[in-house]
């Protein structure tokens, strides 16, 4: 099988990735797949919108009044710019919370003129500049809303991990008893299931009452809305999840994770696409979910030319000159191939 995902310099070939591929319907038949589509995996930061499930259904958004755009950066990987960190503080505010109860730790934003802007002024960064400051000012809220220990919410047996447990293996599909548990990079517990089951929840997140009535299908219509609404929250700019979400105007629901991870649902068909690059390289991601995009027949030629940066996607050198192309070379496969798993 020839490599998926071709990097160019110049004209020349100069490396490749592959990708697994799962296109899933609501009932979890694999529709398309390429690769692997049940291999295991870490789907990282694109099941932040499962984990904001969690928050909702405790009534916390209501009780403490939060807005839409206060759901979708629950939901996001930020990229720390100052709409986002002015967000994630009133948050806080609202639970009676000062910063240092964000336990996500920090690191250097996507945001780098911010960044910059900071250090010129002679400030260091704080827990609010991590891309899941949102994520965990939502877990925080639940645990104050329910009464429960706020300084313990990372560990496995908190009881808002395990209502996250629960949805997760509720929307995707897969028993709880089988999915495996590791740390993510912001500390808390990160769910291992087959890639498959990752398109399954995207699929009943981007149309949650074609797989069944209920709260649980009420609160991912809440998610989905709130995040294909303030698209911006959710990434930031010159970001894919958020051009994506802005150009396809509440058609297409998108979240990526780390380590090549990238999940969509489409709300006009009901179905949810997982990929994963092999080697953990985001290069790959943006080109391959346009490529399937197309593939599927999802958007038009007006769509993929305003996002023709993801398609082709640049390759820049130091000084910011193109010196090459990423492209995708695959053909999705009807139905499912299962090949070895690693």
């Amino acid at each position: 099988m020839a490599s998926p995902i071709h990097v160019y310099r110049g004209s020349y070939l100069e490396s490749v990735h592959e990708i697994h591929v799962a296109v899933v319907n609501a009932a979890g038949e694999v529709l398309y797949s390429y690769g692997d589509p049940g291999r295991l995996t870490f789907p990282r930061s694109s099941m932040k919108p499962f984990q904001a499930v969690a928050v909702v259904q405790t009534g916390a958004i209501d009780h403490f009044g939060y807005e839409d755009a206060d759901l979708s950066l629950i939901c996001a990987s930020h990229s720390g710019e100052g709409f986002h960190r002015s967000r994630v503080m009133n948050i806080l505010d609202r639970i009676n919370l000062e910063e240092k109860a964000l336990q996500c730790g920090t690191h250097i934003p996507h945001d780098i003129e911010g960044y910059n802007k900071l250090i010129r002024n002679g400030g260091e960064l704080t827990p609010v500049f991590s891309n899941c400051s949102g994520k965990h000012s939502g877990m925080l809220t639940a645990a104050v809303h329910m009464h429960e220990d706020i300084h313990s919410y990372r560990e496995f047996t908190h009881p808002h991990q395990q209502r996250i447990l629960e949805v997760i293996e509720d929307v995707c599909g897969f028993p709880k008893q089988e999915i495996e548990l590791s740390l993510d990079g912001c500390g808390v517990p990160v769910h291992r299931l087959p890639l498959k089951n990752a398109a399954l929840g995207f699929a009943r997140l981007a149309k949650p009452f074609s797989w069944r009535d209920g709260e649980r299908s009420q609160f991912l219509e809440r998610i989905r809305s709130a995040m294909t609404k303030h698209p911006e929250m959710v990434g930031g700019t010159d970001r894919f999840d958020t051009d994506l979400m802005r150009e396809f105007n509440g058609r297409i629901v998108a979240k990526a994770g780390a380590e090549g991870i990238q999940c969509l649902g489409d709300a006009e068909t009901g179905i949810g696409v997982a990929i994963k690059v092999a080697d953990g390289n985001a290069r790959a991601a943006s080109v391959a979910t346009m490529e399937i995009l197309k593939q599927l027949g999802i958007g038009d030629e007006a769509i993929y030319e305003r996002l023709d940066e993801y398609i082709k996607a640049p390759v820049l050198n130091a000084r910011k000159d193109r010196i090459g192309h990423i492209e995708a070379n695959f053909q999705l496969a009807a139905g499912e191939r299962v090949l070895t798993r690693s």
